[in-house]
């Protein structure tokens, strides 16, 4: 990483977080996109930006057209409106991916800026100017060069927890990238929070996961609790998130729950 990225002008928007956990089946991909829904349901001009080679992301959203894509928005080769798809949630959008992405650590190799790819397509002036209030970043369960480019371009961090066993066992490793991504490329880079998910009230694991992570991280863990939801684990089968699904689900409600947390919390600190 050679050089720090500047900064952004005083409005602050978008905000840009990145959903991130090495870890696999923790639920990063269903809280992108169920999240996704839920702030565009508040009313917020949303995209989501597909970074994982597996699509997950795209196919549970409906997603067919995948001509362009997330990788070709990291070779800053296609206009804008051409690479921002609508999706079947109003004010939601989508930037899709394919396995193209699985070779972007051979293909970028030699760019001496390989890490602010994706910053300079989402940070620049004619991207900004499409009005988006979030974009929400779906990256790999691994920390290669699309998760650090992904961290370069965010303002915030979004780390689903599974309420499981050594659910925080990944997270130091995970806080210790942060701290080098602060040090040498995105020195506003914070942590949005950590989530709980398949969580399970009536499960002695999941409260004692909740009881050791509120402990260890206090006020970076949020209120709200996703819960193991049959209707959540449905939903990307029919390619709609939950709250389009089965909108009164206990899922639904949860992602519903956790836009409003983070909404709350945006505009409080001004942002």
């Amino acid at each position: 990483m050679k050089s720090k990225i500047s900064g952004d002008s005083p409005r602050k928007k978008p905000q840009i977080i990145a959903i991130t956990n090495q870890k696999g089946g923790v639920g990063k991909t269903t809280t992108a996109i169920n999240l996704a829904a839920a702030l565009a349901e508040c009313g917020k001009k949303t995209l989501l930006v597909d970074l994982d080679a597996q699509g997950n992301a795209s196919t549970g959203m409906g997603v067919q057209e995948r001509t362009v894509t997330s990788y070709d928005l990291m070779l800053e080769e296609p206009a804008a409106n051409v690479v921002f798809q609508p999706t079947k949630v109003d004010g939601l959008f989508i930037v899709p991916a394919t396995t193209d992405l699985a070779s972007a650590d051979v293909d970028f190799a030699m760019d001496k800026d390989r890490s602010f790819r994706l910053c300079r397509a989402l940070r620049n002036a004619t991207t900004q100017a499409l009005g988006w209030d979030y974009i929400l970043i779906d990256c790999p369960p691994s920390l290669n060069l699309l998760t650090i480019n992904a961290m370069v371009a965010a303002h915030s961090l979004l780390i689903p927890l599974q309420s499981e066993f050594y659910a925080l066992e990944g997270v130091s490793h995970l806080l210790l990238t942060v701290r080098k991504i602060r040090q040498t490329a995105n020195p506003v880079l914070r942590i949005e929070g950590l989530v709980l998910t398949m969580f399970d009230g009536r499960n002695n694991l999941s409260r004692q996961v909740e009881q050791d992570a509120r402990e260890n991280l206090g006020d970076l863990v949020f209120k709200t609790r996703i819960p193991r939801n049959v209707r959540v684990s449905e939903a990307p089968s029919f390619a709609l998130p939950v709250l389009h699904y089965d909108p009164t689900s206990r899922g639904s409600q949860a992602y519903r729950a956790l836009a409003r947390e983070i909404l709350k919390k945006h505009a409080g600190a001004g942002m």
